[in-house]
């Protein structure tokens, strides 16, 4: 299915997973890291999501110049195969001196790593042509919250910001929100949280939000209405769309997978929004079923993409002049009805 003028695709690699869990036998080949380059163009997907290490493996233990010689590689292999860098991000959840938070770590010297290596992410976006970075905040947050000061804790992740607006005038810093996991509690945990960081940073219009429906939903809430609160606020740079079966894990199931409805809900206020005009990507972030075969496995990605594009359609094609008049009259039984049977085709 074609793409309306309108929107272009993302994933990251890491959505062409591996075929195993903590709970049981690999039940996928390995597929290599570097020939999922080839898939995207051919799946309909212009834009590519880094972590700073699937650019540049194991880059703590290099150099600066063997570093930009690796990114340098990669930025060619992305213009060999027509593809953009949409953001890298710093993988921050890993290194054992972030173990218990990166930018709000207790300890100094490990807020200095953090710091470091986000310095590092940032030299590696620029040299593969990418605009912006990603925080996702995995552990900066608390199993106990009296392990560590909040409002301090707040600070250090503004003061962080800061330092890396500062360190590159151009950057843009994208936050996406999460309430848990690997936490019990984030510190940034909806897009209000991050909008409010975005907003008293020390060059506010450079720092945006991007949200992932999963994540919105794990906070109890609905993922369209985050998204029309950032879209209010002029702040959406990106999206992760995907789906989640209740307050569970992270479970990054297939877009629409789970709640058909909400992904229409979705779909519908980035289209109102005017979403992707500006050329922002429509992201993906959806892993095959722990169950299937083969490698690589690749249809969660087709089937979001394709049945985002025909959300698209039954966005364009919802008469909004009848939901003007369902609102007026406050009659919402038959609002519902119109949109159920809308989604339904019937």
């Amino acid at each position: 299915m074609s793409a309306p003028t309108q929107y272009r695709f993302s994933f990251g690699p890491w959505n062409i997973s591996e075929g195993a869990d903590p709970f049981g036998p690999q039940v996928r080949a390995t597929y290599p890291h570097e020939a999922k380059f080839a898939l995207y163009k051919p799946l309909g997907f212009d834009g590519v999501q880094f972590h700073d290490d699937d650019v540049v493996p194991d880059l703590d233990g290099l150099s600066a110049s063997q570093v930009e010689a690796k990114a340098k590689s990669v930025d060619a292999m992305l213009r060999n195969q027509g593809l953009v860098a949409e953001f890298v991000a710093p993988r921050l959840w890993f290194a054992e001196q972030t173990v218990d938070g990166g930018y709000t770590s207790n300890s100094a010297t490990d807020r200095q790593y953090a710091m470091d290596r986000t310095k590092r992410c940032i030299d590696i976006a620029r040299i593969v042509g990418a605009r912006s970075t990603v925080l996702w905040l995995a552990r900066e947050g608390t199993y106990i919250r009296e392990a560590k000061n909040a409002r301090v804790a707040y600070e250090r992740l503004q003061k962080a910001i800061d330092e890396m607006l500062a360190y590159d005038p151009t950057i843009e810093i994208w936050i996406e929100p999460k309430p848990n996991e690997p936490t019990d509690l984030a510190y940034v945990p909806t897009a209000g949280h991050a909008v409010a960081l975005a907003h008293a940073a020390r060059d506010a219009k450079r720092v945006k939000v991007l949200i992932e429906s999963a994540h919105a939903i794990l906070a109890g809430l609905d993922p369209s209405d985050e998204m029309a609160f950032v879209l209010a606020h002029g702040k959406l740079a990106g999206v992760h769309l995907n789906d989640q079966n209740g307050l569970k894990y992270d479970q990054d199931k297939n877009f629409g997978g789970a709640n058909l409805r909400a992904a229409f809900d979705q779909v519908l206020v980035l289209e109102e929004g005017g979403f992707g005009r500006n050329g922002e990507f429509v992201g993906l972030d959806v892993k095959t079923m722990r169950t299937q075969r083969g490698s690589p496995v690749t249809a969660h990605l087709k089937n979001s993409r394709e049945l985002f594009l025909a959300l698209v359609e039954k966005a364009r094609t919802y008469d909004l002049r009848r939901v003007e008049e369902f609102r007026a009259n406050r009659d919402y039984e038959a609002l519902e009805l119109y949109t159920l049977r809308h989604l339904m085709g019937i």
